[in-house]
């Protein structure tokens, strides 16, 4: 055992394998739940609202990516067979897909389907990219020397940014306000609200007490859904069909692929496999659990295999792709619990809320410029997060020139999208996305430019030769 690992063990109030009282177990859980709960239904809570679906159908995704999420927790904390990380690793819908999750579904949409046919192929499209992950989880050490840092980092980048413009659209009212009444889109109620989200957040964000902190996104959209209420903006009345309890039903609405957007699909299952990787190496080490050797190995590989599976489950019962919670490993620093038995009281809380209908229709209501509000935080977050991990790396020439390149063929194609009108309906369709362009190119230039020398020699002044850093 390392030093690292040795003095993370001793910070430890309950390890891995240690079983906390019941009253600890509980409560350790219901704080984890309040680190993950809105980032678990805000992805089906944009997607919906993007493609105009009504209020039972937003609900019904929502308890969907709810009991999945308790469903895929269990399996990554319990590990069955080889699927599983045996962590407390907790398993939640990804904000990585979102963007192409609209884009499928606005394809969809534009050619006349309707919100069925929609989540028939999101879904569809979204198991068959599962089997990526699936099958790289065999290939870890492989995966590794492909996706590096600075690729990830440039992808990461490339979700964020492109995740803005859902959510200042949401801040404005949404895209069928957008579509249907543009002279009611961006009115002073809308904007309002979202400016009212935003600097709530900023509020908790900064506030020292780590509670408000953690639940600062939550605690901001609460005070935008309350003033909401208050202005006559939230439609409570939406919450009177809703049914008493929800049945998970396989592929309730049918099951059909979007073929342009494999591709796309497949390659942000590549880039979930290397968030979930880190992921896994950090609630690793906070438990003081090895980060090297065969055990650390065999528990990366199965907690990839096990977000592949989960994301396939969760494509069964008509909800979009799961993977690991970052957050999560501030709640086991915070709390000293790193018990997987917690992660087994996660999964029942989060299965429960996922079968009562009241909870997905609570948040089914919620208007969308308070959910745009938040998503401009979590988007800029999310970009913010690319350029950390691109900073990982000390850039030389190769690597900036990869950055440039990625960056400018991603944003062009959506600055001017213009530039494939002469593509086929195919690739346009495929290459209209910033992060399948950027990403792909990203990936294949690092594949096929020569590395430099990591003993090359730097100059000594530095605003002469700002593109002959090393590259980490």
């Amino acid at each position: 055992m390392t030093k690292a690992e040795e003095r993370a063990k001793k910070e430890l109030i309950f390890s891995l394998h240690d079983r906390p009282p019941l009253g600890q177990t509980i409560v350790a859980a219901l704080q984890h739940m309040a680190a993950i709960f809105i980032g678990i239904v805000t992805p089906p809570i944009v997607v919906a609202g993007a493609l105009g679906f009504d209020s039972a159908m937003k609900g019904y995704l929502i308890s969907m990516a709810l009991i999945v999420s308790g469903i895929a927790t269990f399996i990554q904390c319990k590990k069955i067979g080889p699927i599983g990380s045996g962590l407390l690793s907790i398993q939640g819908t990804s904000f990585t897909f979102l963007a192409t999750i609209t884009a499928i579904g606005l394809s969809i949409k534009n050619a006349g389907g309707t919100p069925e046919q929609m989540i028939a192929a999101i879904i569809g499209t979204c198991l068959l990219g599962s089997v990526v992950e699936i099958v790289f989880s065999r290939f870890i050490p492989f995966l590794r020397k492909i996706i590096t840092p600075l690729i990830s980092g440039i992808i990461v980048l490339l979700i964020g940014t492109n995740l803005i413009a859902v959510g200042i659209r949401d801040a404005g009212g949404g895209a069928w306000l957008l579509a249907n009444k543009p002279d009611l889109f961006a009115g002073w109620q809308n904007l309002m609200l979202a400016g009212i989200v935003l600097v709530s957040i900023v509020i908790f964000n900064r506030i020292k007490n780590k509670w408000f902190r953690m639940g600062s996104i939550f605690l901001g959209m609460l005070v935008g859904y309350v003033v909401a209420a208050v202005m006559g903006n939230v439609n409570f009345a939406a919450m009177g069909s809703l049914s008493i309890i929800t049945a998970p039903i396989p592929f309730k609405y049918g099951i059909s692929i979007a073929w342009p957007y494999v591709i796309p699909m497949c390659l942000l299952y590549l880039i979930t496999t290397v968030e979930t990787m880190g992921d896994l190496t950090a609630t690793s080490m906070i438990s003081g659990e090895p980060v090297e050797g065969d055990l650390y190995m065999k528990r990366i590989s199965g907690g990839v295999l096990g977000d592949g599976i989960n994301s396939a489950l969760a494509a069964v019962f008509n909800s979009f792709p799961n993977t690991t919670f970052s957050q999560n490993n501030g709640v086991i620093q915070m709390t000293g619990v790193a018990s997987r038995y917690v992660g087994f009281y996660i999964a029942g809380f989060l299965v429960l809320f996922g079968l009562f209908p009241i909870v997905g229709g609570i948040f089914s209501i919620i208007p969308n410029s308070v959910i745009g509000g938040a998503m401009l935080v979590m988007a800029g977050t999310i970009a913010a997060s690319g350029i950390r991990i691109i900073a990982t790396s000390v850039l030389n020439r190769r690597g900036v020139l990869i950055i440039a390149i990625s960056l400018g063929l991603g944003y062009g194609v959506v600055f001017t999208p213009q530039i494939l009108q002469n593509f086929s309906p195919f690739f346009k369709s495929m290459l209209s996305s910033p992060i399948t362009t950027g990403g792909l190119t990203a990936i294949l230039l690092n594949i096929v430019l020569p590395r430099e020398l990591k003993n090359q020699k730097i100059s000594s002044d530095p605003e002469k030769d700002v593109l002959g850093q090393q590259e980490g």
